[in-house]
Protein backbone atom coordinates (compact mmCIF):
# COMPACT_ATOMS: atom_id res chain seq x y z
CA UNK A 1 0.00 0.00 0.00
CA UNK A 2 1.44 3.31 -1.03
CA UNK A 3 0.59 6.70 0.35
CA UNK A 4 0.84 9.81 -1.77
CA UNK A 5 1.26 13.13 -0.07
CA UNK A 6 0.09 16.31 -1.73
CA UNK A 7 1.06 19.78 -0.81
CA UNK A 8 -0.82 22.88 -1.79
CA UNK A 9 0.17 26.48 -1.96
CA UNK A 10 -1.99 29.46 -1.19
CA UNK A 11 -1.35 32.56 -3.23
CA UNK A 12 -1.79 35.80 -1.36
CA UNK A 13 -3.13 38.52 -3.61
CA UNK A 14 -1.70 41.97 -2.87
CA UNK A 15 -4.32 44.46 -1.70
CA UNK A 16 -3.74 46.72 -4.73
CA UNK A 17 -4.56 43.84 -7.10
CA UNK A 18 -7.72 42.76 -5.30
CA UNK A 19 -10.29 44.59 -7.41
CA UNK A 20 -13.24 43.25 -5.42
CA UNK A 21 -11.90 44.77 -2.22
CA UNK A 22 -11.32 48.05 -4.04
CA UNK A 23 -14.92 48.03 -5.23
CA UNK A 24 -16.15 47.41 -1.68
CA UNK A 25 -13.95 50.21 -0.34
CA UNK A 26 -15.16 52.63 -3.01
CA UNK A 27 -18.80 51.79 -2.32
CA UNK A 28 -18.18 52.21 1.43
CA UNK A 29 -16.49 55.59 0.93
CA UNK A 30 -19.26 56.70 -1.43
CA UNK A 31 -21.89 55.96 1.21
CA UNK A 32 -20.04 57.23 4.27
CA UNK A 33 -17.82 60.11 3.09
CA UNK A 34 -19.24 63.40 1.86
CA UNK A 35 -15.73 64.56 0.99
CA UNK A 36 -15.04 61.53 -1.22
CA UNK A 37 -18.43 61.76 -2.93
CA UNK A 38 -18.14 65.48 -3.65
CA UNK A 39 -14.53 65.21 -4.80
CA UNK A 40 -15.36 62.26 -7.07
CA UNK A 41 -18.26 64.09 -8.71
CA UNK A 42 -16.20 67.28 -9.12
CA UNK A 43 -13.21 65.50 -10.66
CA UNK A 44 -15.40 63.37 -12.93
CA UNK A 45 -17.33 66.34 -14.30
CA UNK A 46 -14.12 68.37 -14.63
CA UNK A 47 -12.39 65.53 -16.47
CA UNK A 48 -15.32 65.17 -18.86
CA UNK A 49 -15.35 68.91 -19.50
CA UNK A 50 -11.60 69.02 -20.12
CA UNK A 51 -11.83 65.94 -22.36
CA UNK A 52 -14.57 67.50 -24.49
CA UNK A 53 -12.63 70.77 -24.67
CA UNK A 54 -9.39 69.03 -25.67
CA UNK A 55 -11.07 66.95 -28.36
CA UNK A 56 -12.81 70.01 -29.77
CA UNK A 57 -9.61 72.06 -29.74
CA UNK A 58 -7.64 69.23 -31.36
CA UNK A 59 -10.20 68.85 -34.12
CA UNK A 60 -10.35 72.61 -34.64
CA UNK A 61 -6.56 72.91 -34.83
CA UNK A 62 -6.36 69.89 -37.14
CA UNK A 63 -9.01 71.29 -39.45
CA UNK A 64 -7.48 74.75 -39.54
CA UNK A 65 -3.95 73.46 -40.05
CA UNK A 66 -5.01 71.02 -42.76
CA UNK A 67 -7.17 73.49 -44.63
CA UNK A 68 -4.49 76.19 -44.49
CA UNK A 69 -1.86 73.83 -45.85
CA UNK A 70 -4.22 72.53 -48.52
CA UNK A 71 -4.96 76.06 -49.76
CA UNK A 72 -1.27 76.86 -49.73
CA UNK A 73 -0.24 73.88 -51.85
CA UNK A 74 -3.14 74.39 -54.24
CA UNK A 75 -2.05 77.97 -54.83
CA UNK A 76 1.54 76.89 -55.36
CA UNK A 77 0.52 74.15 -57.81
CA UNK A 78 -1.79 76.58 -59.62
CA UNK A 79 0.98 79.13 -60.04
CA UNK A 80 3.45 76.53 -61.24
CA UNK A 81 0.98 75.12 -63.76
CA UNK A 82 0.08 78.57 -65.08
CA UNK A 83 3.75 79.49 -65.44
CA UNK A 84 4.45 76.25 -67.30
CA UNK A 85 1.43 76.78 -69.58
CA UNK A 86 2.63 80.31 -70.38
CA UNK A 87 6.06 78.93 -71.27
CA UNK A 88 4.53 76.31 -73.57
CA UNK A 89 2.26 78.87 -75.22
CA UNK A 90 5.17 81.20 -76.03
CA UNK A 91 7.49 78.47 -77.35
CA UNK A 92 7.92 77.62 -81.06
CA UNK A 93 8.93 74.00 -81.59
CA UNK A 94 8.12 73.53 -85.36
CA UNK A 95 7.43 69.79 -84.86
CA UNK A 96 10.96 69.26 -83.61
CA UNK A 97 10.92 66.24 -81.29
CA UNK A 98 14.22 67.12 -79.66
CA UNK A 99 13.30 70.75 -79.13
CA UNK A 100 9.94 69.75 -77.60
CA UNK A 101 11.61 67.27 -75.21
CA UNK A 102 14.20 69.85 -74.20
CA UNK A 103 11.38 72.34 -73.54
CA UNK A 104 9.53 69.77 -71.43
CA UNK A 105 12.68 69.04 -69.36
CA UNK A 106 13.32 72.73 -68.84
CA UNK A 107 9.73 73.37 -67.74
CA UNK A 108 9.90 70.43 -65.31
CA UNK A 109 13.16 71.59 -63.70
CA UNK A 110 12.87 75.34 -63.80
CA UNK A 111 9.14 75.98 -63.46
CA UNK A 112 7.14 73.03 -62.17
CA UNK A 113 9.47 71.75 -59.44
CA UNK A 114 10.81 75.12 -58.36
CA UNK A 115 7.62 77.18 -58.29
CA UNK A 116 5.46 74.36 -56.98
CA UNK A 117 7.79 73.87 -54.01
CA UNK A 118 7.96 70.08 -54.25
CA UNK A 119 10.14 67.53 -56.02
CA UNK A 120 7.37 64.96 -56.14
CA UNK A 121 6.08 65.46 -59.65
CA UNK A 122 4.38 63.27 -62.29
CA UNK A 123 3.26 64.06 -65.87
CA UNK A 124 1.16 61.70 -68.01
CA UNK A 125 -0.10 62.23 -71.62
CA UNK A 126 -3.90 62.07 -71.91
CA UNK A 127 -4.23 61.21 -75.63
CA UNK A 128 -3.70 57.49 -76.16
CA UNK A 129 -2.87 57.90 -79.88
CA UNK A 130 0.84 57.42 -80.70
CA UNK A 131 2.84 60.57 -81.45
CA UNK A 132 6.34 60.86 -82.80
CA UNK A 133 7.16 64.17 -81.10
CA UNK A 134 5.12 63.97 -77.86
CA UNK A 135 7.31 64.03 -74.72
CA UNK A 136 7.32 60.85 -72.68
CA UNK A 137 5.57 60.47 -69.32
CA UNK A 138 7.79 60.93 -66.33
CA UNK A 139 7.74 60.54 -62.53
CA UNK A 140 10.12 62.19 -60.07
CA UNK A 141 10.69 62.64 -56.35
CA UNK A 142 9.07 59.32 -55.41
CA UNK A 143 5.61 60.07 -56.82
CA UNK A 144 4.46 56.96 -58.64
CA UNK A 145 1.45 56.38 -60.84
CA UNK A 146 0.11 53.79 -58.38
CA UNK A 147 -0.19 56.48 -55.69
CA UNK A 148 -2.71 58.40 -57.78
CA UNK A 149 -6.27 57.14 -57.47
CA UNK A 150 -8.27 56.38 -60.65
CA UNK A 151 -10.99 58.78 -59.47
CA UNK A 152 -8.57 61.69 -59.30
CA UNK A 153 -7.13 60.93 -62.74
CA UNK A 154 -10.60 60.67 -64.24
CA UNK A 155 -11.54 64.05 -62.76
CA UNK A 156 -8.37 65.69 -64.16
CA UNK A 157 -8.90 64.21 -67.63
CA UNK A 158 -12.50 65.42 -67.85
CA UNK A 159 -11.88 68.96 -66.53
CA UNK A 160 -9.39 70.99 -68.50
CA UNK A 161 -9.78 74.21 -66.55
CA UNK A 162 -10.18 72.92 -62.98
CA UNK A 163 -7.80 71.82 -60.28
CA UNK A 164 -8.40 68.65 -58.22
CA UNK A 165 -6.79 67.32 -55.05
CA UNK A 166 -7.04 64.55 -52.51
CA UNK A 167 -5.32 63.27 -49.40
CA UNK A 168 -2.86 60.41 -49.70
CA UNK A 169 -0.42 58.44 -47.59
CA UNK A 170 3.16 58.86 -48.73
CA UNK A 171 5.20 55.67 -48.16
CA UNK A 172 8.31 55.92 -46.02
CA UNK A 173 11.46 53.83 -46.04
CA UNK A 174 10.60 52.16 -42.72
CA UNK A 175 7.29 50.87 -44.07
CA UNK A 176 5.11 53.58 -42.53
CA UNK A 177 3.20 56.38 -44.18
CA UNK A 178 3.29 60.14 -43.94
CA UNK A 179 0.16 62.20 -44.57
CA UNK A 180 0.24 64.18 -47.81
CA UNK A 181 -1.78 65.95 -50.50
CA UNK A 182 -1.71 65.36 -54.22
CA UNK A 183 -2.87 68.10 -56.62
CA UNK A 184 -3.73 67.42 -60.27
CA UNK A 185 -4.41 69.66 -63.30
CA UNK A 186 -4.21 69.61 -67.11
CA UNK A 187 -1.31 71.10 -69.04
CA UNK A 188 -1.46 71.69 -72.83
CA UNK A 189 1.85 70.94 -74.64
CA UNK A 190 2.18 72.38 -78.16
CA UNK A 191 1.81 69.85 -80.96
CA UNK A 192 1.57 67.04 -78.30
CA UNK A 193 -1.83 67.62 -76.71
CA UNK A 194 -3.05 67.61 -73.11
CA UNK A 195 -1.07 66.19 -70.21
CA UNK A 196 -1.94 65.34 -66.60
CA UNK A 197 0.30 67.16 -64.13
CA UNK A 198 0.36 65.97 -60.47
CA UNK A 199 2.14 67.56 -57.53
CA UNK A 200 2.52 65.67 -54.20
CA UNK A 201 3.23 67.49 -50.93
CA UNK A 202 4.47 66.00 -47.67
CA UNK A 203 2.45 67.05 -44.56
CA UNK A 204 4.78 65.39 -42.04
CA UNK A 205 5.82 68.69 -40.46
CA UNK A 206 2.17 69.65 -39.98
CA UNK A 207 1.47 66.26 -38.39
CA UNK A 208 4.37 66.79 -35.98
CA UNK A 209 3.06 70.24 -35.15
CA UNK A 210 -0.40 68.82 -34.51
CA UNK A 211 1.06 66.06 -32.31
CA UNK A 212 3.02 68.62 -30.31
CA UNK A 213 -0.09 70.74 -29.85
CA UNK A 214 -2.14 67.69 -28.76
CA UNK A 215 0.50 66.60 -26.24
CA UNK A 216 0.65 70.15 -24.91
CA UNK A 217 -3.13 70.27 -24.59
CA UNK A 218 -3.23 66.93 -22.75
CA UNK A 219 -0.47 68.00 -20.36
CA UNK A 220 -2.25 71.27 -19.70
CA UNK A 221 -5.57 69.43 -19.22
CA UNK A 222 -4.02 66.97 -16.77
CA UNK A 223 -2.34 69.77 -14.85
CA UNK A 224 -5.62 71.65 -14.78
CA UNK A 225 -7.41 68.55 -13.47
CA UNK A 226 -4.83 68.10 -10.73
CA UNK A 227 -5.05 71.80 -9.85
CA UNK A 228 -8.85 71.70 -9.69
CA UNK A 229 -8.68 68.52 -7.61
CA UNK A 230 -6.29 70.16 -5.17
CA UNK A 231 -8.44 73.28 -4.91
CA UNK A 232 -11.58 71.16 -4.44
CA UNK A 233 -9.89 69.08 -1.76
CA UNK A 234 -8.77 72.21 0.08
CA UNK A 235 -12.24 73.73 -0.10
CA UNK A 236 -13.91 70.48 0.94
CA UNK A 237 -11.55 70.08 3.89
CA UNK A 238 -12.43 73.57 5.07
CA UNK A 239 -16.12 72.61 4.91
CA UNK A 240 -16.21 68.92 5.81
CA UNK A 241 -13.73 69.01 8.71
CA UNK A 242 -16.00 71.25 10.83
CA UNK A 243 -18.98 69.08 9.84
CA UNK A 244 -17.09 65.92 10.83
CA UNK A 245 -16.12 67.55 14.13
CA UNK A 246 -19.74 68.49 14.75
CA UNK A 247 -20.90 64.94 13.95
CA UNK A 248 -18.25 63.39 16.21
CA UNK A 249 -19.04 65.80 19.02
CA UNK A 250 -22.77 65.12 18.66
CA UNK A 251 -22.11 61.37 18.84
CA UNK A 252 -20.07 61.80 22.02
CA UNK A 253 -22.77 63.99 23.52
CA UNK A 254 -25.41 61.41 22.63
CA UNK A 255 -23.23 58.70 24.21
CA UNK A 256 -23.28 60.55 27.53
CA UNK A 257 -20.14 62.70 27.41
CA UNK A 258 -21.77 65.94 28.52
CA UNK A 259 -18.48 67.84 28.81
CA UNK A 260 -17.61 67.65 25.10
CA UNK A 261 -17.77 70.92 23.10
CA UNK A 262 -17.07 72.17 19.59
CA UNK A 263 -14.00 74.38 19.00
CA UNK A 264 -14.99 77.88 17.89
CA UNK A 265 -12.71 79.82 15.51
CA UNK A 266 -13.47 83.05 13.73
CA UNK A 267 -16.80 84.67 13.05
CA UNK A 268 -18.12 82.68 10.07
CA UNK A 269 -21.14 80.37 9.81
CA UNK A 270 -19.27 77.43 11.35
CA UNK A 271 -18.29 79.56 14.31
CA UNK A 272 -21.94 80.53 14.76
CA UNK A 273 -22.90 76.86 14.53
CA UNK A 274 -20.25 75.96 17.11
CA UNK A 275 -21.44 78.59 19.56
CA UNK A 276 -25.06 77.50 19.12
CA UNK A 277 -24.12 73.87 19.59
CA UNK A 278 -22.09 74.61 22.71
CA UNK A 279 -24.94 76.64 24.15
CA UNK A 280 -27.31 73.73 23.48
CA UNK A 281 -24.85 71.29 25.09
CA UNK A 282 -24.55 73.55 28.16
CA UNK A 283 -28.33 73.67 28.45
CA UNK A 284 -28.67 69.90 28.03
CA UNK A 285 -25.92 69.26 30.56
CA UNK A 286 -27.56 71.57 33.07
CA UNK A 287 -30.98 70.03 32.59
CA UNK A 288 -29.64 66.48 32.81
CA UNK A 289 -27.75 67.28 35.99
CA UNK A 290 -30.86 68.89 37.44
CA UNK A 291 -32.98 65.89 36.47
CA UNK A 292 -30.36 63.53 37.89
CA UNK A 293 -30.37 65.42 41.17
CA UNK A 294 -34.17 65.41 41.27
CA UNK A 295 -34.23 61.70 40.44
CA UNK A 296 -31.71 61.00 43.17
CA UNK A 297 -33.76 63.02 45.65
CA UNK A 298 -36.87 61.16 44.56
CA UNK A 299 -35.17 57.79 44.90
CA UNK A 300 -33.90 58.67 48.34
CA UNK A 301 -37.32 59.94 49.33
CA UNK A 302 -39.08 56.78 48.16
CA UNK A 303 -36.50 54.57 49.81
CA UNK A 304 -36.52 56.52 53.06
CA UNK A 305 -40.31 56.67 53.19
CA UNK A 306 -40.59 52.98 52.44
CA UNK A 307 -38.14 52.11 55.19
CA UNK A 308 -39.62 54.53 57.69
CA UNK A 309 -43.17 53.33 57.08
CA UNK A 310 -42.36 49.66 57.52
CA UNK A 311 -42.16 49.85 61.31
CA UNK A 312 -45.44 51.73 61.95
CA UNK A 313 -47.07 49.67 59.19
CA UNK A 314 -46.07 46.47 60.98
CA UNK A 315 -47.71 47.76 64.16
CA UNK A 316 -50.81 48.79 62.23
CA UNK A 317 -50.95 45.39 60.48
CA UNK A 318 -50.73 43.53 63.80
CA UNK A 319 -53.50 45.71 65.21
CA UNK A 320 -55.61 45.22 62.07
CA UNK A 321 -55.11 41.44 62.28
CA UNK A 322 -56.26 41.43 65.91
CA UNK A 323 -59.31 43.54 65.11
CA UNK A 324 -60.13 41.40 62.07
CA UNK A 325 -59.88 38.21 64.13
CA UNK A 326 -62.46 39.61 66.57
CA UNK A 327 -64.85 41.03 63.93
CA UNK A 328 -67.50 38.45 64.82
CA UNK A 329 -67.97 40.21 68.15
CA UNK A 330 -68.73 43.53 66.45
CA UNK A 331 -71.86 44.82 64.82
CA UNK A 332 -72.22 44.51 61.05
CA UNK A 333 -70.88 47.95 60.12
CA UNK A 334 -67.91 47.69 62.48
CA UNK A 335 -67.11 44.18 61.23
CA UNK A 336 -67.18 45.41 57.64
CA UNK A 337 -64.87 48.27 58.60
CA UNK A 338 -62.50 45.79 60.23
CA UNK A 339 -62.42 43.69 57.01
CA UNK A 340 -61.75 46.77 54.87
CA UNK A 341 -59.01 47.91 57.26
CA UNK A 342 -57.36 44.49 57.13
CA UNK A 343 -57.51 44.34 53.31
CA UNK A 344 -56.20 47.88 52.79
CA UNK A 345 -53.36 47.38 55.27
CA UNK A 346 -52.33 44.29 53.32
CA UNK A 347 -52.51 46.24 50.06
CA UNK A 348 -50.51 49.07 51.62
CA UNK A 349 -47.89 46.59 52.73
CA UNK A 350 -47.60 45.19 49.20
CA UNK A 351 -47.33 48.71 47.81
CA UNK A 352 -44.50 49.56 50.22
CA UNK A 353 -42.68 46.40 49.29
CA UNK A 354 -43.00 47.23 45.58
CA UNK A 355 -41.87 50.80 46.12
CA UNK A 356 -38.86 49.59 48.07
CA UNK A 357 -38.02 47.15 45.27
CA UNK A 358 -38.37 49.89 42.64
CA UNK A 359 -36.06 52.13 44.65
CA UNK A 360 -33.47 49.37 44.72
CA UNK A 361 -33.64 49.10 40.93
CA UNK A 362 -33.28 52.85 40.51
CA UNK A 363 -30.31 52.89 42.87
CA UNK A 364 -28.69 49.94 41.09
CA UNK A 365 -28.35 47.97 44.32
CA UNK A 366 -30.24 44.84 43.25
CA UNK A 367 -28.30 41.60 43.64
CA UNK A 368 -29.25 38.20 42.26
CA UNK A 369 -29.08 35.04 44.34
CA UNK A 370 -28.48 32.56 41.54
CA UNK A 371 -28.98 28.83 41.85
CA UNK A 372 -29.83 26.02 39.38
CA UNK A 373 -33.59 25.82 39.12
CA UNK A 374 -36.08 23.98 36.92
CA UNK A 375 -38.44 26.48 35.34
CA UNK A 376 -41.09 23.77 34.79
CA UNK A 377 -41.12 22.77 38.45
CA UNK A 378 -41.15 26.41 39.52
CA UNK A 379 -44.18 27.02 37.29
CA UNK A 380 -45.91 23.95 38.77
CA UNK A 381 -45.38 25.24 42.31
CA UNK A 382 -46.70 28.67 41.43
CA UNK A 383 -49.80 27.22 39.76
CA UNK A 384 -50.49 25.07 42.84
CA UNK A 385 -50.09 28.06 45.17
CA UNK A 386 -52.61 30.08 43.16
CA UNK A 387 -55.07 27.25 42.57
CA UNK A 388 -57.55 28.66 45.11
CA UNK A 389 -57.56 32.10 43.45
CA UNK A 390 -58.08 30.49 40.03
CA UNK A 391 -60.94 28.41 41.40
CA UNK A 392 -62.58 31.54 42.83
CA UNK A 393 -62.54 33.12 39.37
CA UNK A 394 -63.64 29.93 37.63
CA UNK A 395 -60.43 29.65 35.56
CA UNK A 396 -58.91 26.29 34.63
CA UNK A 397 -55.12 26.68 34.63
CA UNK A 398 -53.36 24.14 32.44
CA UNK A 399 -49.60 23.53 32.30
CA UNK A 400 -48.02 22.49 28.99
CA UNK A 401 -44.33 21.76 29.42
CA UNK A 402 -42.53 20.23 26.41
CA UNK A 403 -39.24 21.40 27.89
CA UNK A 404 -37.68 23.44 30.65
CA UNK A 405 -37.07 20.60 33.10
CA UNK A 406 -33.29 20.81 33.24
CA UNK A 407 -32.01 23.28 35.86
CA UNK A 408 -30.72 26.62 34.61
CA UNK A 409 -29.13 29.57 36.42
CA UNK A 410 -31.70 31.95 37.89
CA UNK A 411 -32.83 33.70 41.06
CA UNK A 412 -35.86 31.50 41.91
CA UNK A 413 -37.44 34.10 44.21
CA UNK A 414 -37.52 36.76 41.51
CA UNK A 415 -38.61 34.38 38.72
CA UNK A 416 -41.36 33.01 40.97
CA UNK A 417 -42.49 36.59 41.55
CA UNK A 418 -42.66 37.13 37.77
CA UNK A 419 -44.71 33.97 37.25
CA UNK A 420 -47.08 34.85 40.13
CA UNK A 421 -47.58 38.32 38.69
CA UNK A 422 -48.29 37.06 35.15
CA UNK A 423 -50.57 34.28 36.36
CA UNK A 424 -52.39 36.62 38.78
CA UNK A 425 -53.07 39.13 35.97
CA UNK A 426 -54.29 36.30 33.72
CA UNK A 427 -56.68 35.12 36.42
CA UNK A 428 -57.92 38.66 37.12
CA UNK A 429 -58.58 39.44 33.44
CA UNK A 430 -59.29 35.94 32.12
CA UNK A 431 -63.07 36.21 32.45
CA UNK A 432 -63.19 32.72 33.96
CA UNK A 433 -61.86 31.14 30.76
CA UNK A 434 -59.01 28.59 30.61
CA UNK A 435 -55.42 29.76 31.10
CA UNK A 436 -52.49 27.96 29.47
CA UNK A 437 -49.02 28.13 31.01
CA UNK A 438 -46.36 26.91 28.57
CA UNK A 439 -42.77 26.04 29.49
CA UNK A 440 -40.26 25.15 26.77
CA UNK A 441 -36.53 25.37 26.10
CA UNK A 442 -33.79 25.00 23.53
CA UNK A 443 -30.00 24.98 23.61
CA UNK A 444 -29.80 28.71 24.25
CA UNK A 445 -32.67 29.63 26.53
CA UNK A 446 -35.73 28.61 28.52
CA UNK A 447 -39.09 30.34 28.26
CA UNK A 448 -42.43 30.53 30.03
CA UNK A 449 -45.64 31.77 28.43
CA UNK A 450 -48.92 32.69 30.14
CA UNK A 451 -51.88 32.75 27.74
CA UNK A 452 -55.36 33.87 28.72
CA UNK A 453 -58.47 34.28 26.61
CA UNK A 454 -59.99 37.17 28.50
CA UNK A 455 -60.49 40.86 27.82
CA UNK A 456 -57.22 41.54 26.07
CA UNK A 457 -55.71 44.98 25.39
CA UNK A 458 -55.49 47.43 22.55
CA UNK A 459 -52.24 48.18 20.79
CA UNK A 460 -51.86 51.46 22.68
CA UNK A 461 -52.38 49.70 26.01
CA UNK A 462 -49.89 47.00 25.06
CA UNK A 463 -47.18 49.61 24.54
CA UNK A 464 -47.72 50.99 28.08
CA UNK A 465 -48.37 47.77 29.97
CA UNK A 466 -44.88 47.78 31.59
CA UNK A 467 -45.05 51.44 32.68
CA UNK A 468 -45.05 52.16 36.42
CA UNK A 469 -48.45 52.76 38.08
CA UNK A 470 -50.29 52.18 34.80
CA UNK A 471 -53.45 50.10 34.60
CA UNK A 472 -55.42 49.16 31.52
CA UNK A 473 -58.78 49.38 33.35
CA UNK A 474 -58.59 51.33 36.65
CA UNK A 475 -62.33 50.91 37.24
CA UNK A 476 -62.15 47.11 37.21
CA UNK A 477 -62.42 45.45 40.60
CA UNK A 478 -59.31 43.55 41.63
CA UNK A 479 -59.11 40.78 44.15
CA UNK A 480 -55.35 40.52 44.64
CA UNK A 481 -54.61 44.15 45.37
CA UNK A 482 -52.63 45.34 42.34
CA UNK A 483 -50.37 48.37 42.70
CA UNK A 484 -49.51 49.07 39.07
CA UNK A 485 -45.85 48.16 39.71
CA UNK A 486 -45.97 44.39 39.26
CA UNK A 487 -45.22 44.22 35.53
CA UNK A 488 -42.58 46.95 35.80
CA UNK A 489 -40.81 44.96 38.54
CA UNK A 490 -41.22 41.77 36.50
CA UNK A 491 -39.58 43.42 33.49
CA UNK A 492 -36.72 44.59 35.71
CA UNK A 493 -36.25 41.05 37.10
CA UNK A 494 -36.18 39.62 33.58
CA UNK A 495 -33.61 42.16 32.36
CA UNK A 496 -31.54 41.56 35.50
CA UNK A 497 -31.17 37.93 34.34
CA UNK A 498 -30.25 39.04 30.83
CA UNK A 499 -33.66 37.91 29.56
CA UNK A 500 -36.76 39.48 28.02
CA UNK A 501 -40.44 39.86 28.90
CA UNK A 502 -42.76 40.44 25.94
CA UNK A 503 -46.48 40.71 25.48
CA UNK A 504 -49.01 40.02 22.72
CA UNK A 505 -52.61 41.08 23.21
CA UNK A 506 -55.79 41.59 21.24
CA UNK A 507 -59.06 43.14 22.34
CA UNK A 508 -61.48 40.29 22.98
CA UNK A 509 -58.79 37.71 22.19
CA UNK A 510 -56.83 37.67 25.42
CA UNK A 511 -53.16 38.20 26.10
CA UNK A 512 -49.95 36.23 25.94
CA UNK A 513 -46.92 37.11 28.08
CA UNK A 514 -43.61 35.34 27.27
CA UNK A 515 -40.64 35.32 29.65
CA UNK A 516 -37.35 34.23 28.05
CA UNK A 517 -34.19 33.57 30.10
CA UNK A 518 -30.68 32.58 29.01
CA UNK A 519 -29.34 29.32 30.39
CA UNK A 520 -26.63 31.29 32.16
CA UNK A 521 -27.26 34.63 33.81
CA UNK A 522 -25.84 37.50 31.82
CA UNK A 523 -25.50 35.63 28.51
CA UNK A 524 -26.67 37.42 25.38
CA UNK A 525 -29.93 36.12 23.95
CA UNK A 526 -29.58 35.56 20.21
CA UNK A 527 -32.41 34.44 17.98
CA UNK A 528 -36.04 33.98 18.95
CA UNK A 529 -37.66 32.62 22.05
CA UNK A 530 -38.46 28.89 22.37
CA UNK A 531 -42.12 30.01 22.64
CA UNK A 532 -43.75 32.06 19.89
CA UNK A 533 -45.07 35.37 21.15
CA UNK A 534 -48.02 35.52 18.76
CA UNK A 535 -49.95 32.36 19.65
CA UNK A 536 -52.36 32.22 16.71
CA UNK A 537 -54.14 29.41 18.56
CA UNK A 538 -57.64 30.76 19.21
CA UNK A 539 -59.01 27.62 17.64
CA UNK A 540 -57.53 25.64 20.51
CA UNK A 541 -59.91 27.30 22.97
CA UNK A 542 -62.61 24.79 22.18
CA UNK A 543 -60.30 21.86 22.79
CA UNK A 544 -58.90 22.98 26.10
CA UNK A 545 -61.65 21.18 27.97
CA UNK A 546 -60.43 17.90 26.52
CA UNK A 547 -56.88 18.26 27.76
CA UNK A 548 -55.68 16.25 30.71
CA UNK A 549 -53.47 17.48 33.56
CA UNK A 550 -49.82 16.91 32.80
CA UNK A 551 -47.71 14.98 35.27
CA UNK A 552 -44.21 16.39 35.55
CA UNK A 553 -41.17 14.21 36.12
CA UNK A 554 -40.29 13.70 39.80
CA UNK A 555 -37.92 16.23 41.24
CA UNK A 556 -34.43 15.28 42.14
CA UNK A 557 -33.87 15.31 45.87
CA UNK A 558 -30.98 17.47 46.95
CA UNK A 559 -28.85 15.97 49.71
Amino acid sequence: MSVTARTGTHTVVPPWRDWKSWQRRIRFLWRRSLRFRTLSVTLTLTALTILVALVWMSLAILTDLYESRAEQVQDAAQRATQAAQSTFDAAVVDSDEVALQVLMDEVRREILSRQAGTSMLAVFRIDDEPSAIAPQNFESGGLEESMISPELRESVRLSADRQWWQSIGIPESDGGETPGIIVGQQLIVPEAGAYEVYFAYDLGSEAQTLQFVQVTLWVVGLALLVLIGGISLFVLRSVTVPIAQAAETSAKLAAGDLAVRLPVRGEDEFATLGRSFNAMADSIEGQIKELAELSLVQQRFVSDVSHELRTPLTTIRLAADMINDQRDDFDASTARAAELLHAQVQRFEVLLADLLEISRYDAGSVQLEVEPTSLAHLAEDTIESMAQLAEQHGSDVRLVAPGGYSPVEMDPRRIRRIVRNLLGNAIEHGEGRPIVVTVDSDQRAVALGVRDFGLGMSEADTERVFDRFWRADPSRRRTIGGTGLGLSIALGDARLHGGTLEVWSELGGGSHFVLTLPRRVGEHLSGGSPIELDPRDDAALGNLGLTQPITLPPREETP
